[in-house]
């Protein structure tokens, strides 16, 4: 195929996906700003700009979840354009393929998976932990985050209303991981902030456990402002309404990690004793990004290059838009498995996409060589 005709094809595919995402995007940030006014309706602090920010800050997440669906939807409208208007029957006249017709095409939409998962991951997720922290300050008004892990440190905001009404307190550890099913954490740091976050005592212990409704610092020191350490304590609870799964749930969600900081998250959870399923499936759903947008796109082709002359448009059309549906849900069913860990991470990931892949070439085999 000649690089003019390449070109023209792949630039009437990419606009359609840009047209399909900015549409697929606005609707759904539509939906989400209503659900936020209805989250937010007994929360006098969560004014119209604070909503508006967190619903502008979903965006990116929005784009980069939407994408396989914006090449499925917009891969059917430009293969059908094209079919309509004769052009698809004036470049089959030619003597081109259909494999040689839809690898500019297909390549494009790899190409743009690819680019997601690169590029908009980081933007994506850093815009999403923004979004979350707005949300949990805002609108949940939860007692505890945020939570992070980082280098093997804990940082953790909790109320502490029970020392000063409206009080919180932020505890910093080292070495933290689990032993005998609890998480315990060295070198522990605990400052207890006022309703104005000044602060009015630090605590230092060697180590801390977290139980049942208490954290336990061992061998804890009270310092008070202008006032010499006080005596060494054994055990010193610290009210909290933590639990063990409730940290691991809080420890970075995956869509707050991108792309280049998974691996080393992954690493440090596991090396901490906690589980990363989660974040290992999520990596791996987004390496298998692009091979999913080129699986959509050879699924866009599959059904909407049939010649209107024989009929039934229409419904392959609508075929079209249920397969591409279908892979959806097979891929959330994966996903379900591999976070139960019925399923290996990398095949729950990847297994959907190559499926999809599998079909839609059979497909075309069947369209295009009877």
């Amino acid at each position: 195929m000649s690089t003019t005709l390449a070109i023209y094809i792949t630039r009437r595919f990419a606009l359609e996906i840009m047209a399909m995402l900015a549409a697929l995007s606005v609707l759904f940030v539509l939906f989400d700003f209503i659900e936020l006014l209805r989250r937010a309706v007994s929360q006098p602090s969560a004014t119209f700009r604070v909503l508006a920010e967190i619903t502008a800050l979903h965006v990116p997440y929005f784009a980069l979840q939407l994408l396989p669906f914006a090449v499925l939807l917009g891969g059917i409208s430009c293969f059908w354009r094209l079919n309509r208007t004769s052009e698809l029957v004036v470049i089959r006249a030619t003597g081109l393929s259909a494999w040689q017709f839809l690898a500019a095409p297909v390549a494009a939409a790899v190409l743009m998976g690819g680019i997601a998962t690169s590029a908009v991951s980081p933007i994506s997720s850093a815009c999403y932990n923004l979004a979350e922290r707005l949300d949990d300050r805002y609108i949940r008004g939860t007692p505890q985050g945020p939570i992070s892990l980082d280098s093997g440190e804990i940082w953790l905001r909790q109320d502490d209303a029970g020392l000063l009404p409206g009080g919180s307190a932020i505890l910093h550890g080292h070495d933290v991981g689990l032993i005998d099913g609890r998480l315990v954490a060295g070198n522990v740091s605990l400052f207890r902030l006022d309703a104005e976050d000044r602060v009015i005592e630090r605590v230092e212990a060697t180590n801390s456990v977290l139980y049942q409704g208490y954290w336990d610092l061992v061998n804890a020191h009270e310092i008070k402002p202008d006032r010499l350490p006080g005596p060494l304590i054994g055990h010193l609870p610290v009210r909290t309404d933590l639990t063990l799964a409730r940290v691991q749930q809080s420890l970075a969600s995956p869509d707050t990690l991108s792309v280049w900081a998974l691996p080393g998250f992954i690493k440090l959870m596991e090396q901490a004793g906690f589980s990363s399923v989660r974040h290992r499936l999520h990596f791996q759903t987004l390496l298998a990004l692009p091979l999913l947008a080129g699986t959509m796109a050879l699924v866009a082709a599959g059904f909407s290059m049939r010649p209107t002359r024989r009929g039934g448009v229409a419904r392959m059309l609508s075929g079209g838009v249920a397969a591409g549906f279908a892979l959806y849900a097979f891929s959330n069913f994966a996903a379900k498995f591999g976070e139960s860990g019925a399923l290996p991470a990398l095949l729950a990931a990847w297994a959907p996409a190559a499926a999809g892949m599998l079909l839609a070439v059979t497909l075309l085999l069947h369209l295009e060589d009877g």
